[in-house]
């Protein structure tokens, strides 16, 4: 159960291609969001379309295997770990939220006849 602590598993698309930045000793760091999506009807009966956005990070080996499969759209499950920072932006503390990614499962599209 320990595993358990501080774990998030998602599905979702990926809302832009990742951004990699390489640092010394080859160490490489990827950026990108992922939308979730879920829909509900609301006391109208109307049906709602909720989407949340998830700012994702991943490192060294990982880095390099999203930078080469993860594209714009991508459908994709993910898992890891939640960590909220702080940063100093123009004067201003500004807050942050973000998913350390530990492992990735692509979905295949399902190709047209």
């Amino acid at each position: 159960m320990k595993d358990l602590r501080n774990r998030v598993q998602l599905i979702g698309n990926l809302g832009m291609d990742p951004e990699v930045m390489s640092f010394e000793n080859d160490r490489k760091l990827a950026k990108f969001s992922v939308a979730t999506s879920q829909s509900y009807l609301n006391n109208k009966g109307e049906r709602v379309k909720d989407t949340q956005w998830h700012n994702v990070i991943a490192w060294g080996k990982l880095a390099e295997i999203t930078e080469k499969f993860l594209k714009k759209g991508t459908e994709v499950a993910l898992e890891g770990k939640l960590v909220y920072r702080q940063y100093e932006k123009e004067g201003q503390t500004r807050y942050t939220t973000e998913i350390v990614l530990n492992d990735f499962l692509l979905f295949s599209k399902k190709q047209k006849e």
